[in-house]
């Protein structure tokens, strides 16, 4: 037109304006109003970018741009939710452009009740068809974790439990409900758990109508007042509620269906548990130490081999009753005595000796500390090594002492290096898991493949090292290996994606791809 040289549009300003006119004219024909969040593609190169670039995507192909106002509404606040964790795409086969590239993907949506079909994308490749509920929970969680487990609630045989999502929705329950309530309080990755579930829910079921058995996600931040209110401090964890006032908690985790309805018939406090007795205090054929009776033991004892043990400790445990039988034959007499040392008690020769793990087993000959023995855990082996002691191989070179682009944190530096870092994936571990040793290599080569990004941080914390093991409790690690997500030092979420190399780049990718992303709209903008 005449006007146009008079109004000083660029051509790139004029495409600009146009591509936005069409797009808001393709949404006009569609009620909803959709976000800016969700890509919509038309075109073959653009779709095989997207999905070259983004390692998360789900595509919401349509019959029309109507027939998708049922999910647009619903993708658009999914979209903001799941924000840098993954990507929705709207593919509308009923226009030109449109229609090309369904037959080009074949995908036919008409065929599908609605006119629409969800399909999900993985590291560039077809994944699987969206079949859970077209519901919000439903879809973020799909999409934080693909190939997790669906939530409780859409177990249909998990009908008869109360699902509650809301603090609002747990305190209107109480005010409400006459019946009696066992609440379990969860985490989605919890073990115990997972095995729990199918039993509360046929306990549900089977006491229908009587009682209320109810269930809640807590593990997420916002629910911490929550916890400390009910004295949550692991999971799963149950209250029972009567008229709305909480009167017990129910331990039996290794219950039954049947358990947990004779238990709701009549509701006992749980039975206080009986003090473990010290191994100290026990009837054991060990000589126990402590930090004043150490060096005199050594001057009496010219060869003895010490157990430095911390009572918590799974592994002591396990190797307390092989190291009484072999000192019930070793104590007698030569060739030398077993001891032992609870760290946790007598801590001053710990420091020492600088014992950092248990159990932790040193020969000491003369009063010198000969050889560290962490191969020694049955009563054969110990009984042999004493009647012949000899050096032990060489250990394997821990990770920490291993060349890599991997930062290993403690208790004293954690929080300091993490604020520096916009995306830091942790790897929470113990040295001797062997789930963590098959995912060390996997998480190295991704942290070496990120070393030159300085916003970006692949970091890990061995649990068993001096303090660590308080700090991997503070930061929720139950079991290894746990990966936390951080933002500037800010826990975000547990990444329970695959634990491969192709797992944890593509994470990181994903994060990077929408930074990008800001910083180009910006400069638009601008």
């Amino acid at each position: 037109p005449k006007n146009w040289d008079r109004l000083k549009i660029s051509d790139r300003t004029f495409n600009a304006s146009f591509q936005q006119f069409t797009f808001c004219n393709c949404v006009c024909v569609s009620a909803v109003k959709v976000s800016p969040l969700i890509e919509q593609v038309s075109d073959h190169k653009d779709f095989k970018k997207l999905l070259r670039t983004r390692t998360n995507v789900l595509v919401l192909y349509t019959k029309t741009a109507a027939s998708g106002d049922s999910h647009l509404k619903l993708l658009s606040d999914v979209a903001q939710t799941v924000k840098g964790q993954g990507t929705i795409a709207w593919v509308n086969c009923g226009d030109s452009e449109g229609r090309k590239l369904c037959k080009k993907v074949k995908v036919d949506p008409s065929s599908k009740r609605g006119g629409a079909e969800l399909l999900h994308y993985k590291d560039g490749t077809f994944h699987t068809e969206y079949n859970r509920p077209a519901t919000f929970k439903s879809m973020v969680a799909f999409l934080k974790d693909p190939s997790g487990p669906p939530l409780w609630e859409e177990n249909p045989e998990a009908k008869d439990v109360v699902h509650i999502e809301t603090e609002k929705d747990f305190r209107k329950l109480l005010k409400k409900e006459e019946r009696p309530i066992l609440m379990m309080f969860y985490a989605p990755w919890c073990g115990v758990c997972k095995r729990m579930q199918p039993i509360f829910q046929q306990a549900a079921t089977e006491t229908k109508g009587k009682y209320v058995l109810a269930g809640m996600n807590v593990h997420p931040a916002e629910f911490d007042g929550l916890k400390q209110e009910y004295n949550v401090k692991g999971y799963p964890t149950f209250c029972y509620f009567e008229k709305g006032k909480f009167l017990h908690h129910y331990e039996n985790y290794g219950a039954t269906a049947k358990d947990i309805a004779d238990w709701m018939r009549n509701p006992q406090p749980p039975q206080p548990k009986t003090p473990e007795v010290p191994w100290s205090e026990s009837d054991s054929p060990v000589f126990h130490l402590t930090d004043e009776s150490f060096d005199s033991f050594l001057e009496e004892h010219p060869a003895a081999l010490i157990m430095f043990y911390a009572p918590w400790c799974g592994h002591c445990k396990k190797m307390k009753p092989e190291y009484d039988e072999a000192a019930e034959i070793l104590n007698k007499g030569s060739p030398g005595v077993l001891a032992a040392v609870d760290s946790t008690v007598h801590k001053s020769v710990g420091d020492r000796f600088k014992i950092s793990g248990f159990p932790t087993l040193k020969y000491f000959e003369k009063g010198e500390d000969k050889f560290t023995l962490p191969q020694l855990r049955s009563k054969e082996k110990i009984i042999e090594f004493m009647h012949n002691p000899q050096a032990p191989p060489p250990p394997e070179q821990s990770w920490e002492d291993k060349p890599s682009s991997v930062s290993h944190l403690g208790s004293e530096d954690f929080r300091e290096a993490l604020k520096k870092k916009k995306h830091a994936l942790v790897m929470f571990y113990a040295p001797w898991c062997p789930h963590c040793k098959s995912s060390v290599p996997h998480f190295t080569t991704a942290a070496e493949l990120f070393k030159e990004d300085r916003k970006i941080v692949y970091a890990a914390v061995d649990c068993t090292k001096g303090q660590n093991h308080d700090l991997c409790k503070q930061e929720g690690v139950e079991g290894y290996p746990t990966f936390n997500y951080y933002n500037y030092g800010k826990f975000v979420e547990k990444y329970s994606g695959d634990r491969g190399e192709a797992g944890f780049t593509g994470f990181m990718r994903s994060l990077r791809g929408r930074d990008q992303e800001k910083v180009g709209k910006r400069k638009e903008e601008l």
